[in-house]
């Protein structure tokens, strides 16, 4: 028997293209979510972030770092947002630096919940699922302080801040992102939601998975009404047990999680991204098969760096669509043709990560041309 080899799928390859709902990337290596605190007090991109974000643009697609949706919702010093049309005119100027490269880039919306400090947000009120402090202490204007007790948030509050996330969005498309990713993980609001350990509500965003989850689930929706669902990503990290979350119990993680997925799945949304110690695991697979749509898989900092080989093999395993890489694009802008060339890497520098300058941002050397 003659087999048409033309109609036979290739098997991807970390250099193919995919699409991400109306997101077309050149290839499958994403730009994590990475903090980097260069926006000055008014959280406003500058040219340093313009440059930063321009360098990188040959990734598949950028995600940027978390941007708050509004000034209570700021989380770090120096930390950019998308709340005023002064900082979506910084944006602008990222994404159009980035365009220009032929890159895509995605506007990353994250609300810090009792994951900041009046020393941080500007005085406003600390507000989470329920008046739980994280037993820790965050970097302030002032220097380290213990995070504070939250204000538990009232069912107006909450519709509130589904309202900011969706209006962040519009913000973001209208300054020219291709898409919004919602940020769902890390031990932040959404988060905290979702965390039986961070939630003790006993309304209808407390209590059992469906109801821990009705709070993600709505900002997933409004923001999908707002700039249309195949532009909209949603970041997840179950069992990460960020600023005191502590999803401890597989069953009650698969119920929660699972829950959300099966909720968000008829929306269409463009992607889910999950961060992750086993992204090829039982739990990983589960989730994104209940989500029936692309997948982006990130091991964070719990496996080390992500190597070109963990890369590659996440793809051509067939666990994900497309694989997130922080650290390495840090320290090689031009990572792709790096590790489509099997070139040396420059090594990043964890201390200068954080910084207020170009030092350890914009100042990592390219592939000399041949």
């Amino acid at each position: 028997m003659t087999v048409n080899t033309s109609e036979v799928s290739p098997v991807p390859s970390l250099f193919s293209p995919v699409s991400l709902g109306k997101i077309e990337l050149a290839n499958r290596i994403v730009m994590a979510p990475l903090t980097r605190v260069r926006s000055g007090p008014a959280g406003i991109p500058g040219d340093l972030m313009v440059e930063y974000y321009r360098q990188r643009a040959s990734t598949g697609m950028i995600i940027t770092e978390g941007t708050y949706p509004d000034h209570a919702s700021q989380g770090y010093v120096g930390e950019p947002g998308i709340a005023t049309d002064e900082q979506a005119a910084g944006w602008q100027r990222v994404f159009e630096a980035v365009h220009a490269e032929g890159g895509r880039i995605v506007l990353q919306i994250m609300h810090a919940g009792r994951g900041t400090h009046p020393d941080i947000n500007g005085g406003r009120r600390i507000l989470a699922p329920s008046a739980i402090a994280i037993n820790n202490k965050t970097f302030t204007e002032k220097g380290e302080q213990p995070y504070p007790v939250p204000e538990a948030m009232t069912t107006a509050e909450i519709r509130t801040a589904v309202e900011d996330f969706a209006a962040a969005a519009r913000r973001a498309i209208d300054a020219g992102a291709d898409g919004v990713e919602i940020h769902g993980a890390n031990g932040y609001l959404l988060q905290e939601f979702l965390s039986p350990a961070a939630n003790q509500r006993t309304d209808g965003y407390g209590g059992s998975p469906h109801n821990r989850a009705r709070f993600v689930v709505e900002v997933a929706t409004a923001v999908a009404q707002a700039v249309g669902a195949e532009r909209v990503g949603l970041r997840i990290s179950p069992e990460v047990d960020l600023g005191d979350v502590f999803e401890t119990d597989r069953d009650d993680v698969l119920a929660t999680y699972g829950t959300l997925l099966d909720q968000v799945r008829p929306l269409g949304l463009a992607y889910l991204s999950v961060l992750h110690t086993e992204p090829g695991g039982d739990l990983v697979q589960e989730l994104r098969r209940r989500f029936d749509g692309k997948l982006i898989v990130n091991n964070g900092p719990f496996g080390g760096q992500t190597t070109r080989e963990q890369a590659l093999q996440q793809i051509e395993a067939g666990h994900a669509d497309a694989v997130a890489v922080g650290r390495a694009l840090i320290a090689n802008p031009d990572l792709v043709a790096r590790w489509q060339g099997g070139h040396p890497e420059n090594e990043p520098r964890p201390e200068l990560f954080y910084g207020p300058d170009a030092e350890g941002y914009t100042d990592y050397p390219f592939l000399e041309a041949a």
